[in-house]
């Protein structure tokens, strides 16, 4: 077996497993949202009715909204099919991934009992695994890691899994994460908005990412063939500001 048809395996198992676990819910009977922006009550009762499929424009309507009072319950209803549209890329094409990772955050999943926490878990795992690894995988890294640390509120399980990915793939996926993020980074800024992060926080997640790309970025780029300024610009990241403006190799867009 391949480690691609292992990975893509892995992934349909977890979605299967999440459909299994998942059958069954429904909204909270009492939560309700406004229907001059959100949508009508003929949609909410919907989502208070199990096993219904929504569709697309519903169920963005309803990891969009932040505003939910019941938001486990709610991220317990539309858990399967958001779990498919954001494989197939379709919240990407939709909508930024930003809303689908707040929509995790905010159902608080990690604290679910153990068999509905690691459903959630696997499917993530599962997931970002295919999306390092899989040449053909819908949505790019860069979009995947900003979604999965705001569903999961940190860096170290999703990097973690990037350092022991180290297919060519893998490393593609790096440099192309890394040619989206630079001009943010070199700013000293996280590369992507989060919704319920402090600037001290945030500064916290960005300190982190810029020291796993100093880590492991080199050498991995290298070994694809990255353009010699993409490696400098690596390389920068290293050199605090204001000396960092000062080197030769400081790209001459405006930062």
């Amino acid at each position: 077996m391949t480690q691609s048809t292992s990975a893509r395996r892995r992934l349909d198992a977890a979605l299967a497993h999440l459909a299994i676990t998942f059958r069954g819910m429904a909204a909270h009977p009492n939560d309700s949202n406004c229907e001059c922006h959100w949508g009508s009550a003929e949609d909410l009762a919907l989502l208070k009715t199990a096993d219904v499929e929504l569709d697309p424009d519903l169920l963005r309507r309803t990891y969009r909204a932040g505003d939910w009072d019941f938001p486990a319950a709610m991220l317990r209803r539309i858990l399967p099919q958001l779990a498919r549209s954001l494989v197939d890329g379709e919240v990407m094409r939709l909508d930024s991934m930003d809303h689908a990772g707040r929509m995790f955050a905010l159902g608080r999943w990690q604290q679910w009992p153990g068999r509905r926490s690691r459903a959630v878990l696997d499917f993530l795992d599962a997931w970002w695994f295919v999306v390092l690894t899989e040449q053909d995988a819908e949505v790019p890294a860069y979009s995947v890691l900003a979604m999965l640390v705001e569903a999961s509120g940190g860096f170290d399980r999703w990097l973690r899994a990037w350092a022991t990915a180290t297919s060519p793939v893998a490393n593609q996926r790096l440099a192309e994460a890394f040619g989206t993020w630079e001009y943010d980074l070199l700013r000293d800024d996280l590369p992507w908005r989060t919704w319920s992060l402090t600037d001290d926080q945030e500064e916290v997640l960005r300190a982190e990412l810029t020291g796993w790309l100093l880590q492991h970025a080199p050498a991995r780029l290298r070994m694809i063939g990255a353009d010699a300024d993409l490696l400098d610009r690596i390389r920068l990241l290293g050199i605090p500001c204001p000396a960092r403006w000062d080197d030769p190799h400081w790209p001459d867009h405006a930062y």
